[in-house]
């Protein structure tokens, strides 16, 4: 497949997987689920959606309620992109924990810092 057809794709994705969770997530207060990547399997069976969750004490949970909603969640994707693909591709979500990693590695620089001065 081309590569630039792909990119349009995952970029659809996970604007609407972003929205999706955005309006799903309004009636939970101080919950913020954001998409920050996602993957399509070359043949666009397969999407691999990366979560980035605040507040992370909640990660896990809110990951396995999201795991538990996956079929909803896609027919909410399949009635927003229907109309732009041929068939609407199995979720696959993952924990990005990235921010996390970069506020270690702050905290670590600060606590050094702190140590010099």
């Amino acid at each position: 497949m081309n590569n630039t057809r792909l990119q349009k794709i995952e970029r659809l994705v996970q604007k609407e997987l972003g929205e999706i969770f955005l309006s799903e997530t309004r009636q939970m207060r101080g919950v913020l689920v954001s998409v920050t990547q996602v993957r399509m399997s070359p043949d666009l069976s397969v999407s691999k959606a990366y979560l980035s969750i605040f507040p992370s004490e909640k990660n896990k949970e809110i990951l396995e309620n999201i795991n538990h909603q996956k079929r909803a969640i896609r027919y909410e994707l399949g009635e927003r992109i229907g109309k732009q693909v041929r068939r609407i591709p199995e979720l696959i979500f993952y924990l990005d924990d990235s921010i996390d990693y970069l506020e270690n590695i702050d905290h670590l620089l600060n606590r050094d810092k702190e140590q010099v001065l």
